[in-house]
């Protein structure tokens, strides 16, 4: 078993974990009303998406994501909240230091021993989903449990439908589609988003991902048998059968979506191994992205 398969296995009880932590942690998190930015760098920007759009969709205060390089420092905020699995990569660091003394920041990583312990004004460690693999897993879907919980959106139903999606086999011929959509509305757009890294990363897979709607208006072109679209929590009205239509294979996300996401990354695995691709190695990727002076 790869360091990928076994860290998924693992996200159920990693979501126990977090959500029992949420409460101790409260006075870190953002409080009703505040003005909030949640930023991160490739799996945790999406993860920081689709936070933004719980916690807005709750009534909790206005809420932006942004990748880490792309902060607009002319905005402000009461608090920003950054995602790190590494608490190395540059780009966080850095926005975290230009926010020292102006914005209270908090940083959610998972390992307690890396630079950005230093950074923040706040630090919450989930090492329990530390990860070996280069294709970020639970730590991603345990930061947005934690998030999750804090907002009082996170249930036992969630854990279920978690494993549910470690237990039932993937749709039939699914492994073998040459090209994959994944789709979401509202929060579940960012799950889209990582769905969709998730395919490029391990399996080098041809893979798009867009809001539903926005999938009608052209990129819906692309899809043609032998290719599948995968909806991320509950699809527009006659969504599934316009992609029937074209010939596409249509997985609907009867589960939370969370536990979608889960599916996917067990897709991207299962697409990996079928082409003999290691999805612990993924092509040109580190760990962690630490840029040297040329990066900067």
């Amino acid at each position: 078993m790869t360091h990928v398969e076994d860290e998924l296995r693992s996200q159920p009880e990693c979501w126990i974990r977090a959500a029992g932590q949420a409460g101790a942690h409260r006075a870190a998190l953002p409080a009703p009303g505040e003005r909030v930015a949640i930023v991160g760098c490739g799996t945790s920007y999406f993860m920081a998406q689709s936070a933004a759009a719980l916690r807005e969709g709750a009534g909790q205060g206005e809420t932006d994501a942004f990748a880490a390089s792309e902060f607009p420092y002319g905005r402000a905020y009461d608090r920003v909240v950054a995602l790190t699995r590494s608490g190395t990569t540059t780009e966080v660091l850095e926005l975290l230091g230009r926010l020292r003394g102006r914005t209270r920041s908090v940083a959610v990583t998972a390992d307690p021993h890396t630079p950005v312990m230093r950074s923040a004004d706040d630090v919450i460690v989930l090492d329990h989903a530390d990860e070996r693999s280069v294709v970020q897993t639970r730590f991603a879907t345990t930061a947005l449990t934690l998030l999750r919980a804090h907002l009082g959106l996170h249930t036992d139903a969630v854990v279920a439908d978690g494993r549910t999606a470690l237990a039932d086999p993937l749709p039939e011929g699914l492994v073998d589609c040459a090209q994959f959509t994944f789709l979401g509305r509202g929060w579940t757009v960012g799950l889209a988003n990582e769905a969709g890294l998730k395919m490029r990363e391990a399996s080098l897979s041809w893979t798009e991902a867009y809001p539903a709607m926005e999938y009608r208006h052209g990129p819906i072109s692309v899809s043609t048998r032998g290719t599948a679209t995968w909806m991320l929590g509950e699809a527009p009205e006659g969504l599934a059968e316009q992609v029937r239509e074209t010939g596409a294979a249509w997985v609907a996300g009867g589960l939370d979506p969370l536990a979608e996401l889960v599916r996917a990354q067990r897709l991207a695995v299962a697409v990996a191994a079928a082409r003999g691709l290691d999805p612990d190695r993924p092509r040109h990727l580190t760990r962690s992205v630490v840029l040297g002076p040329a990066g900067h």
